[in-house]
């Protein structure tokens, strides 16, 4: 598991394996979005620490925990209005556009994967998308620029207009279930790609961080870019220690 921090060798080893891949699975969690103005959730003074997620138990049991999570959510909301994708985002889209990446899997919520031009049948969003909001009953999609103003005129959490149950912001929660359709194309893309590129992850989240081994299991070469160590480092064939953009940027084109 050999690791460089060298900017050089990082890049002359990412474009080798880019190079040599005719399947590219891109992993992606908060990292690559931290350079583009999304607060990690981890991060020691994180916005996420003064506006924890509400587990989805407390979400369905309670009103008034409900009317605190959409508080909590147009907060965090409000901290990332201005973020746009960044050099990673950028380039994975170009490398899906040339037909190099075949699935962009990601653990982020915010949208930039699609922003960047990541088409919707070549991307899996495993934790959901925080850009809207779905009724947990019926699924009816409703949208935050409708939901707000009612939110913070009356200070009551929304309810669906088709069926009267809760709305919540279309992301999945601790505690909810995974997204059947969603964790069965994440699986489908690991086990049929030769290059597996993680990017920004800490890969500590499950069952999300098991397709790096489901992957790796299938003789996918893996790649892993982030500046601090993960679990997987020891399965790398490549660990890249370091900030994500100066890495990727230009590989678009790979």
């Amino acid at each position: 598991m050999p690791v460089l921090t060298d900017l050089a060798a990082q890049r002359k080893a990412l474009i080798d394996e880019m190079t040599m891949a005719s399947s590219i699975v891109a992993f992606t969690g908060a990292g690559i979005s931290t350079e583009a103005g999304i607060p990690d959730f981890r991060s020691p003074g994180s916005a996420w620490t003064v506006n924890k997620p509400i587990p989805y138990d407390a979400f369905v049991a309670s009103p008034e925990v409900r009317a605190e999570a959409w508080r909590r959510k147009f907060a965090m909301d409000d901290v990332s209005a201005g973020a746009k994708p960044a050099t990673a985002h950028i380039e994975i889209a170009e490398l899906v556009r040339r037909g190099r990446c075949t699935r962009v899997v990601t653990q982020n919520i915010d949208d930039l994967h699609a922003r960047a031009g990541v088409p919707h049948e070549h991307l899996v969003e495993l934790h959901g998308n925080g850009t809207y909001a779905a009724c947990i009953s019926c699924g009816t999609r409703h949208e935050l620029a409708d939901v707000r103003p009612l939110f913070e005129a009356s200070g009551q959490a929304p309810q669906c207009r088709e069926c009267g149950a809760p709305v919540k912001s279309a992301t999945v929660s601790f505690g909810q279930a995974m997204p059947k359709h969603a964790m069965q194309r994440a699986a489908k893309a690991a086990t049929s790609c030769d290059l597996f590129l993680v990017l920004g992850s800490s890969l500590v989240v499950f069952p999300a961080a098991s397709f790096v081994d489901l992957a790796k299991q299938a003789g996918a070469r893996l790649v892993i870019i982030n500046r601090e160590p993960t679990g997987f480092d020891d399965l790398a064939d490549w660990v890249l220690r370091g900030e994500i953009g100066p890495v990727i940027a230009g590989l678009g084109a790979y």
